[in-house]
């Protein structure tokens, strides 16, 4: 009988042989939070182009200090790169990693769309989240961790009850079956071009695709900033990937916050 998990490692190194900035592929049966792992290796020096995938979390992590659950059939992994970039520049690589995972799956989930900065929505409920940290020397990025997790299935048991949002999975809106295997190849391919374009061209084609792909492109919303709630208009992305909001006339930058699409 085939071992599923010796096969999802061997169909991923497959898929990242002809990569040219994902390369190396580290499996794990289960493990604490695949971003923590990476940034103890992206300390301790190893080389940009790391994939760390795990079949369990234990401790997984989403943006704003919330728990990432972690459940049968889902994605977790995470991306080691080293770009030359300044620091500044860094939460670009969220939107990159966004409009990667958007180009990998729509093929099969048309309706999933982008809700700022990286959230992935199927008709206003979350199927995927990513998570960035970095490493910093100097004013340059040393390394940034790309966490992605993926809801792929539904949980037997229904969905974890402290969840703040809900919850969706691509099994139940795709046109045909998904994998976790099928799933993660097609995001480290996809992801492994946006990069590319990134380094290559800047951001502005990133910029021009994840706008496209925005759930509320010139749509009113709401945005808590950690003190207030803001309420106005998605007018565009600024060119560092800044939300731009037009508020009674007033446009203001959102560098950072919670994004609520507004009924």
């Amino acid at each position: 009988m085939t071992n599923p998990k010796l096969s999802l490692a061997s169909h991923l190194e497959a898929a990242i042989q002809p990569l040219k900035h994902i390369q190396i592929l580290q499996h794990f049966d289960t493990i604490d939070s695949t971003n923590r792992e990476a940034m103890r290796q992206l300390e301790a020096g190893v080389e940009s182009g790391q994939v760390l995938i795990t079949d369990q979390q234990s401790a997984g992590r989403g943006r704003l200090g919330r728990v990432w659950h972690s459940m049968q059939d889902s994605l977790a992994m995470s991306i080691i790169l080293r770009p030359d970039i300044a620091v500044e520049h860094a939460p670009q690589l969220s939107l990159v990693t966004a409009v990667a995972i958007h180009q990998a799956l729509i093929p099969n989930v048309p309706d999933i769309r982008l809700k700022w900065p990286n959230d992935l929505l199927i008709h206003g409920a979350k199927i995927a989240g990513i998570l960035t940290e970095m490493r910093t020397k100097s004013k340059h990025v040393d390394g940034i961790v790309i966490g992605i997790g993926v809801n792929i299935k539904k949980p037997l048991e229904g969905w974890p009850d402290d969840i703040q949002q809900q919850a969706t999975d691509l099994q139940s809106h795709a046109i045909s079956t998904v994998s976790p295997s099928s799933c993660a190849m097609r995001i480290l391919q996809s992801l492994d071009q946006w990069y590319e374009t990134y380094l290559q061209q800047g951001f502005a084609p990133i910029r021009k695709a994840w706008w496209q792909a925005h759930i509320a492109s010139q749509q009113k919303v709401r945005v808590f900033n950690g003190k207030a709630y803001i309420t106005g208009i998605a007018t565009d992305l600024d060119h560092d990937g800044a939300l731009l909001l037009d508020v009674h006339g007033d446009i203001q930058r959102i560098t950072a916050g919670e994004v609520f699409l507004s009924d």
